[in-house]
């Protein structure tokens, strides 16, 4: 069989290190401020008297931390802006502590002093643990050569993220593609050689790599001379999507399966009626304001109805609150919205805070939505986009949601909250593949709370 090698310090065990690593500095940070503050020493009584508040606040503030993306990937692998994002994020932790204390009184500490000796210390011990530390514990002490032998526009993505950091344990030295490969191995071979490759990266599912895999048997597996890694869980752990090029309809039957475990099906069902019913209080607090300030606007219906696809393609109608002048969107011959149909003030408003979204809790009550999945798409446009996009409608195997993998981690040209081209929509696609074959309870969690954070960024910036 192939085996897979996997990279190093990447992906959960790069978080896990930084995770635990912020928790002894936090742990560390209250100790020596503790120090500081009771200068007699850390007596058993007034240890006793810290370490349940601050238990419960270091939860909290790793909660935050994640939140604020300081677990991703992109801060894993890049730290031109990590300095600020610690710096506002660690004082956010402060003012959250602060209000903890202030809100449980029943901790007989004085916070305020203990509280702005922490924030120094702890400020101090992340940017050492984050920027001096962490690059060193986790860079490797020596790239191995990788050879790609996979076509396709992902694969050029793939080189540049790769070689352009460091913080992974390979390079790739070579691309070639399956076809020019079988036409001449022994060429192949003799690079590898050359460039000191031990590392070959192979698109699995390409008819040519059954017979390159064959003819590489005596060198790779009996002579132990290189590793392979299957090109789709490379580019997946990389990038946290599909690479749609390789995409054919066997990735559907052997990557995605209908039948769900149980507890998934009846925990998420059960999330979903939580969610919908916390929606629809938000909504009936926010209706009159919301209707007041539409009539000062000017006329238009408080609620547009739209039709859209649901699970299985099936048609079904999603209930938002109106955001543009008129609704002629909502309409199942929309393909594009009209120059003269401009956002409202109102609705840009409701846009940027998602309160526009609300009323859909009606759609997951019934079940035809969920708040997490594929984003699913009003009937004329996602008919178009299925009639332009390979296998688009492979989105449908799932109940659509509200927000999405796609949804936190896909960045749109400026201006725009949502994929305005065929390219964009294409990214979403991936993206949305990528949660179908990996869904799970944990990663509808991750969802949730990036959800919360790209909120909370939107509501700052108004």
């Amino acid at each position: 069989m192939v085996q897979l090698y996997h990279m190093a310090f990447s992906g959960k065990k790069a978080t896990a290190l930084l995770l635990i690593g912020d928790i002894v500095v936090f742990a560390f940070s209250l100790a020596v401020t503790l120090i500081l503050r009771y200068q007699s020493g850390l007596s058993l009584t007034i240890i006793e008297l810290h370490v349940i508040p601050f238990a419960a606040l270091f939860l909290l503030w790793t909660l935050v931390f994640y939140m604020a993306g300081l677990y991703g990937k992109d801060v894993i692998l890049f730290k031109s802006k990590l300095p600020g994002m610690i710096l506002r994020t660690q004082m956010l932790n402060i003012i959250l502590a602060a209000l903890f204390f202030f809100f449980i009184p029943e901790f007989i500490i004085a916070p305020k002093t203990n509280l702005a000796i922490y924030l120094v210390i702890s400020l101090l011990g992340i940017y050492i643990w984050r920027i001096a530390l962490f690059p060193r514990l986790t860079k490797p002490s020596f790239r191995e050569g990788a050879a790609v032998v996979a076509s396709g526009p992902e694969v050029q993505e793939l080189v540049n993220e790769v070689n352009k950091n460091p913080r992974y344990p390979f390079e790739l030295r070579m691309t070639v593609s399956p076809e020019a490969l079988s036409a001449d191995l022994e060429a192949f071979t003799q690079e590898l050689s050359r460039k000191n490759i031990s590392i070959i990266i192979v698109d699995m599912g390409h008819s040519a790599s059954k017979e390159i895999l064959s003819k590489l048997y005596n060198v790779s597996f009996l002579k132990g001379q290189y590793r392979f890694m299957d090109f789709y869980r490379v580019y997946e752990e990389v990038f946290d999507r599909v690479p749609l090029s390789l995409l054919h309809y066997d990735w559907y039957l052997e990557n995605v399966s209908l039948q769900t475990s149980t507890f998934y099906a009846v925990s998420k069902r059960a999330i979903d009626i939580i969610g919908g019913l916390l929606m629809g209080l938000v909504t009936l607090i926010i209706l009159p304001v919301i209707y007041v300030a539409m009539r000062l606007e000017g006329p238009g219906p408080l609620f547009l109805r739209q039709e859209r696809f649901g699970l299985s393609g099936k048609q079904m109608v999603a209930y938002k609150f109106r955001s543009m002048t008129f609704d002629n969107s909502a309409s199942s011959e929309w393909v594009g919205e009209e120059k003269k149909n401009r956002i409202t003030r109102v609705g840009a408003i409701l846009r940027r805070t998602s309160l526009d979204e609300f009323p859909q809790f009606l759609n997951v009550l019934r079940g035809e939505l969920s708040l997490i999945g594929p984003r699913n798409d009003i009937i004329g446009l996602g008919t178009r986009l299925a009639e332009a996009i390979a296998y688009y409608n492979i989105r449908y195997t799932v109940v659509p949601g509200i927000t999405g993998w796609a949804q936190i981690n896909q960045r749109y040209e400026p201006g725009n909250i949502s994929p305005q081209s065929i390219e964009e929509t294409k990214m979403r696609l991936a993206y949305d593949l990528y949660y179908i074959k990996y869904r799970s309870l944990a990663l509808d969690i991750v969802i949730t709370l990036k959800t919360f954070k790209r909120m909370i960024f939107r509501v700052s910036s108004l």
